[in-house]
C-alpha cells in the first residue's frame, strides 16, 4: 500500500500537479500513517504566517514588479553604459551591473532576461561582440543579483533557516561583487580578443543618464543605510521601499498609471507571494513530520559515516545544490531543502549565514546550468535561439561562476567579513 501511495504521488508530480499540492498530500499521508493529527500542518502554516519578517516579502515583491513594469530597465541601461561603456569591456560590465541591480529588486532572473534582454543583447551585437558571447553573458547575468539586498530569496532563506536577515544582507555583498568582478574581467579579456574599439567617456551623456535615474540610484543605499544605521528594521525598510517606488514611478516619472496599471501589478505580485506562502506552509508542515521521524538525524548519521570533515561535506553539498538549482525554482528549493540541510550543516560547524550565501550562489548558478536550467529556456525563447546554442554559449560563464562558487564556499571570510566588521 505504501509503495502504491508513493507511486501515486510521483505520478501526480509528473502530471504537473502543483508543488504545494504534492507536498501537502505527502504530509497528510505521512501524518495519517504516523497517527498524528493532520492539524499539525495547519499549525505550522499559522506559525510561518505569523513571522513578522514575512511581511517584507510581499512588499519587496510588489516594489520589484513596479520597477519591472516601468522604464527603470531603460534608465539603468543608459546609466550603466554611460559610466562603464568607456572602459575596456565596458559594455559587458554595464550588462552585469544593470542586471544585478535589477534582479536584486525583482528577485526573479527570468524577469531580468525578458526586461533587459531586448535592450542589452542588441547593444552587444552592435558593438561587434560575438553572438555566443552575448547570449552567454545575458543568460548568466539574469540571476546575478540574487545575493544583493533586498533580494527576496535572501529574506526567504532567513525566515526558513531562522537566520538574521540583516546579516544575510551584509554577507551577500562581497560574494555578489566577486561574481560580477570575475565575469567582468572575462568580458574585458574578450573585448581585446574581439578587438572592440574603446569609446571615449562622454561626460555629458553620463551626466544626462545619471540625472534620468537620479531617483532610482539611491534606492539600495537608502535600504542599507536605514537598516544598518538603526533607522528602521528590514520589514520597515520594505514598507519604505514600496512607498518610495510607488511615488517615483507614478508621480515623478509617471511610468505607471495608478488606476490602469497599478491594481493589476498588485494582483500579479500577490499571486506570486501567495504561491510562495502556500508552498512554505505545506513544506514546513511536512518538514515537521520528517523532524519527528528523525529523518535529518538519520541522514546526518549516514553522512557522518562516509564524510568526516567539513571540506568534503561542502563539496557534496555544492554538487547536490547545483542539481537542485537546475530542477527547482529558487523559492521552492529554499522552502523544501533548507530545513533538511540546516541541521546537517550545523553538525559540521558550518556558519548558518555562510551556508545561506553558499545555498543561494548554487541556485543562482543552477538557473543557467545545462541541461534544464530555467534561464536557458527563457533566453532561448527571448532571443529566438535554439536551446543547444545556449548550452554552448553559457559553458565558459558556468566555469567562471563555479570558480567564484569555490572561492565563496571555501573562504568563509568573503561572506562573513562585513558581518563581523559591523558587529564589532
Amino acid at each position: 500500500m505504501t509503495l502504491l501511495i508513493v507511486a501515486g504521488i510521483i505520478t501526480l508530480a509528473l502530471l504537473g500537479v502543483p508543488l504545494f499540492a504534492i507536498i501537502g498530500l505527502a504530509g497528510l499521508v505521512s501524518f495519517h500513517y504516523a497517527e498524528i493529527d493532520s492539524a499539525a500542518i495547519f499549525i505550522e502554516l499559522y506559525r510561518v504566517a505569523s513571522s513578522p519578517m514575512l511581511i517584507a516579502i510581499p512588499l519587496f515583491t510588489l516594489a520589484g514588479f513596479i520597477l519591472a513594469e516601468s522604464k527603470t530597465p531603460q534608465r539603468l541601461t543608459r546609466l550603466s553604459q554611460g559610466y562603464l561603456g568607456g572602459i575596456p569591456g565596458g559594455t559587458p560590465m554595464a550588462v552585469l551591473v544593470a542586471c544585478a541591480f535589477f534582479t536584486a529588486f525583482t528577485g526573479a532572473s527570468g524577469v531580468t532576461i525578458i526586461a533587459l534582454g531586448g535592450l542589452l543583447y542588441p547593444l552587444m551585437l552592435k558593438e561587434k561582440y560575438s553572438k555566443d558571447f552575448s547570449l552567454g553573458l545575458m543568460t548568466s547575468s539574469g540571476s546575478l543579483g540574487l545575493l544583493f539586498p533586498p533580494s527576496v530569496p535572501l529574506i526567504l532563506y532567513g525566515v526558513v533557516a531562522q537566520v538574521s536577515i540583516d546579516q544575510l544582507f551584509l554577507a551577500g555583498i562581497v560574494p555578489g561583487l566577486l561574481m560580477i568582478g570575475i565575469l567582468g574581467l572575462y568580458g574585458m579579456w574578450k573585448s581585446t580578443q574581439f578587438k572592440i574599439p574603446r569609446v571615449p567617456f562622454d561626460f555629458k551623456k553620463a551626466r544626462t543618464a545619471l540625472r534620468e535615474a537620479a531617483w532610482e540610484v539611491p534606492l539600495p543605499f537608502l535600504i542599507l543605510f536605514g537598516i544598518y544605521g538603526g533607522i528602521f528594521t528590514v520589514t520597515e525598510a520594505a514598507a519604505v521601499t514600496v512607498v518610495y517606488v510607488l511615488i517615483i514611478e507614478t508621480w515623478v516619472y509617471k511610468d505607471i498609471h495608478p488606476l490602469r496599471q497599478l491594481p493589476q501589478l498588485m494582483i500579479n505580485s500577490m499571486v506570486l507571494v501567495g504561491t510562495i506562502l502556500i508552498i512554505l506552509g505545506t513544506a514546513m508542515g511536512f518538514t515537521s513530520y520528517l523532524v519527528d521521524e528523525q529523518v535529518p538525524m538519520q541522514a546526518m548519521e549516514f553522512m557522518k559515516f562516509y564524510i568526516d570533515d567539513q571540506l568534503t561535506f561542502l563539496i557534496v553539498l555544492n554538487v547536490f545544490l547545483l542539481i537542485v538549482g537546475c530542477m527547482m525554482d529558487i523559492f521552492s528549493a529554499i522552502i523544501v531543502i533548507v530545513p533538511l540541510i540546516v541541521p546537517i550543516a550545523q553538525s559540521y560547524d558550518v556558519n548558518m549565514v555562510h551556508l545561506g550565501i553558499i545555498f543561494l550562489t548554487n541556485l543562482e548558478i543552477g538557473y543557467s546550468t545545462p541541461p534544464v536550467g530555467i534561464n536557458l529556456f527563457i533566453a532561448s525563447s527571448r532571443f529566438s535561439e535554439p536551446v543547444l546554442r545556449l548550452y554552448r554559449a553559457t559553458l565558459p560563464f558556468l566555469g567562471l561562476r563555479l570558480t567564484g562558487l569555490l572561492m565563496i564556499t571555501y573562504f568563509p571570510a568573503l561572506s562573513l567579513f562585513l558581518v563581523d566588521l559591523i558587529q564589532r
